[in-house]
């Protein structure tokens, strides 16, 4: 039986077009294909796809499914599979994040220091997948089924910078209402918890929580995001509602900087956040 995924053709953001990552897979899973000499007709009982399923693929409007690999392990050999697995590790790291993200992406994929501010969402850097699932259940407009697959799997192979990038500096300061919030409900919340202690342990991550009353507190103008280039450039960058702003200009970035040290001396110092994170997973 020919699996095939029934969501509809690539459409998310407001963007007609596939992303260009998703392109790229579907033209290197074509040239391998067409290299083995094979029609969409005789690849499709190898790889137990249906035509149509594999043309949406090569014009890079299905996000692959993880299966497909092996099936073409099995198809065309390990050469070729190693070739489609490569694509496949750049495809999971970009595909879903929204095209208005993509440079602040590449700029985090490179940076020697990241800080974080958040007072509307866990950042995405720090959220489990179960919570990744309850925001993008809630998503308006509506995504597909397939869309939410592609969105989590973006998201989790972003934080593997976290162990990709073992020298960069991260630092995260989280407002202590987003976590009593209850987000997706208790086993939401459990995940979260767990995930946020488990991240904070690791040697080149902070995270400090905000306290939900705090009379001196610089946060007032919102969300905070820095990165530090490998030249020892800062940019900021901010987004809402479906727009964005990569910022650089110094002035600019200098006052994020200064708001942003100033938050760090009033948050909670990272061990009091951590006994804070173990008191609230306890009283689950």
């Amino acid at each position: 039986m020919m699996a095939e995924n029934d969501g509809e053709a690539w459409r998310a953001q407001g963007e007609s077009e596939p992303p260009e990552a998703l392109r790229t897979f579907g033209r290197v899973l074509k040239a391998l294909r067409e290299e083995a000499g094979l029609t969409r007709e005789q690849f499709e009982p190898r790889v137990r796809y249906s035509v149509s399923y594999i043309a949406k693929i090569e014009q890079g409007r299905r996000f692959p499914p993880k299966d497909l690999i092996p099936r073409v392990r099995d198809s065309l050999g390990p050469g070729p599979a190693r070739v489609l697995d490569a694509a496949f590790g750049a495809l999971t790291r970009k595909a879903g994040l929204a095209s208005r993200f993509l440079a602040w992406a590449d700029i985090e994929a490179e940076a020697r220091s990241l800080f974080a501010y958040e007072c509307r969402a866990i950042p995405g850097m720090l959220q489990p997948e179960p919570y990744l699932r309850a925001i993008f259940d809630r998503q308006l407009p509506p995504l597909s089924g397939e869309q939410v697959e592609l969105q989590v799997t973006s998201r989790l192979a972003r934080q593997e910078l976290f162990s990709n990038r073992p020298n960069t500096d991260f630092s995260f300061i989280v407002e202590q209402g987003l976590l009593e919030r209850m987000f997706g409900g208790p086993a939401v919340q459990r995940a979260l918890l767990d995930h946020m202690l488990e991240v904070g342990r690791l040697r080149n991550v902070e995270i400090q929580v905000m306290p939900l009353r705090h009379e001196d507190h610089h946060g007032f103008e919102g969300q905070v995001y820095l990165a530090e280039t490998p030249e020892h450039q800062w940019l900021g960058y901010i987004e809402a509602h479906e727009t964005s702003l990569l910022i650089s200009d110094p002035n600019t970035v200098s006052a994020m900087l200064m708001r942003y040290g100033k938050m760090r001396s009033q948050a909670l110092s990272p061990q009091a956040t951590r006994s804070l994170l173990e008191q609230m997973r306890g009283a689950l």
